[in-house]
């Protein structure tokens, strides 16, 4: 059986911007990875939901991957019911596509968190897991480092740059802000 390495990139994703772009790009490179799955998650109750509706953060993702064939998004997180946690979405990603083996991409300061994620003990015996290095960040002995650049864009800046009507065009790709412009998103 061909055992197929496949990235799994979680988040709100309100909006994507460059450094998830950047992260799923230096997985691909560095990590042997066949392709990236992007999982937006809908509104779970143990955080804050997204401010921009599932519809439009799905159609900015579609935008933003557009270029990449070996990028794809899955929806699971956003169908009703679903638990928006991430041991169930790759629990259930495991069971349909038995082949492949995952590997969990996530930011130094998520990693930092761990702990408090849902089942995470059992999350790290199911797939791998990669954290994007900062520098003076470590990525664990369990974990993957992934080194990037360090990037200052963060989605929650971009939403309070949009509503005080500053320039975000170096922190999205252009065809995302030309739908957040379009559509009135986070004013």
């Amino acid at each position: 059986m061909v055992t197929r390495r496949v990235g799994i990139l979680g988040g709100t994703f309100d909006p994507v911007h460059n450094a998830h772009l950047a992260i799923a790009r230096a997985a691909l490179a560095r990590l042997g990875l066949e392709r990236i799955l992007w999982l937006p998650t809908g509104a779970p109750g143990y955080r804050q939901p997204p401010l921009a509706p599932a519809a439009d953060r799905v159609a900015m993702l579609k935008l933003a991957l557009a270029d990449e064939p070996r990028f794809a998004i899955d929806e699971r997180e956003l169908r009703a019911g679903a638990s928006g946690f991430t041991f169930d979405s790759i629990s259930s990603l495991k069971r349909e596509y038995p082949q492949s083996q995952f590997v969990l991409l996530m930011g130094s300061d998520q990693y930092e968190k761990r702990a408090t994620w849902h089942r995470w003990d059992e999350l790290e015996k199911l797939c791998a897991i990669a954290v994007a290095s900062r520098p003076g960040s470590q990525a664990g002995h369990s974990a993957e480092s992934l080194p990037i650049e360090p990037s200052p864009v963060s989605a929650s800046d971009i939403r309070a740059r949009v509503g005080r009507d500053e320039d975000i065009s170096a922190m999205v790709p252009a065809p995302v802000l030309a739908y957040i412009r379009r559509k009135g998103l986070y004013r």
